[in-house]
């Protein structure tokens, strides 16, 4: 996903697919392990996108403060 999608996302929807990320990573650790995964790479390329995920949600959440302040 790119970022300008991801900020369209509310916060419940990325929570919600932080979570779906993290167990698509356990999913790939799982198959890197037995030796059925396929394409290494797409570990790598689904860490970074629960950081991402993780980044937003924390300006997000920090800009939400700020407004209540």
């Amino acid at each position: 996903m790119k970022t300008s999608e991801i900020r369209d996302l509310n916060l419940e929807e990325m929570h919600r697919k932080v979570s779906d990320l993290k167990e698509e990573l356990f999913n790939l650790r799982f198959q890197h392990e037995i030796g059925q995964l396929e394409n290494p790479q797409r570990m790598k390329l689904t860490k970074r996108e629960i950081a991402r995920l993780k980044t937003i949600i924390g300006e997000v959440t920090i800009n939400q403060m700020k407004d209540k302040e």
